[in-house]
């Protein structure tokens, strides 16, 4: 099977189940943003180790499927394996366990009394990174939600996706010895 198939030459795609739409279609442009965090996340995980890397294994596992289930909604519902709509790939023990990492992560690293600029270690900066394009993800999801159900459990896990990106960046930069670049802001 060749890689390339020309059927997207004219600017168009497939949704799962053949459907036909331009690639500027927002369940393609959502499905690519995810794509695209994905990768990140994989140049992230190549850069740590242990339980960092495994849970980072997970999230890659779980946003892989939630873009699979953008680019498969044709006409509002939902069309990957077993899905129907109103059902998410997600669980609310998925969303737990972020919860829970978050909290490990936040318990591990000096409390915050000002805002930190993204950087640090190389480690630290590429988790930031994920983070920004996380809500990226996010901005676009609550567009696609306004002409299509989207999941309750999706947003959630993208919102709470992105503030688990910044505690690793305060967790990685912690272990590794990097002071945060704090910014102290003063209103008048």
């Amino acid at each position: 099977m060749k890689l390339y198939t020309k059927l997207g030459d004219d600017g168009s795609t497939s949704l799962y189940g053949g459907r036909r739409v331009m690639k500027d279609d927002i369940r393609i442009e959502v499905s690519g943003e995810i794509d695209e965090l994905n990768a990140h996340i994989g140049l992230l995980s190549a850069m740590v180790e242990g339980d960092v890397s495994e849970i980072l294994d997970e999230i890659q596992a779980r946003l892989f499927i939630v873009g699979a289930s953008m680019s498969s909604m044709a006409d509002g519902s939902w069309r990957v394996g077993k899905e129907v709509k109103g059902e998410s790939s997600l669980s609310d023990l998925e969303l737990a366990r972020l919860e829970q990492e978050i909290d490990r992560l936040q318990a591990a690293v000096p409390q915050l009394d000002t805002f930190v600029l993204p950087g640090g270690s190389a480690k630290a900066a590429q988790s930031h990174v994920c983070r920004t394009v996380c809500r990226r993800v996010e901005r676009r999801l609550v567009a696609l939600s306004r002409d299509v159900d989207v999941d309750v459990l999706t947003m959630r896990f993208v919102n709470r996706l992105s503030d688990y990106f910044f505690s690793l960046a305060l967790y990685l930069n912690f272990i590794e010895g990097y002071d945060e670049k704090k910014l102290y802001i003063t209103c008048k």
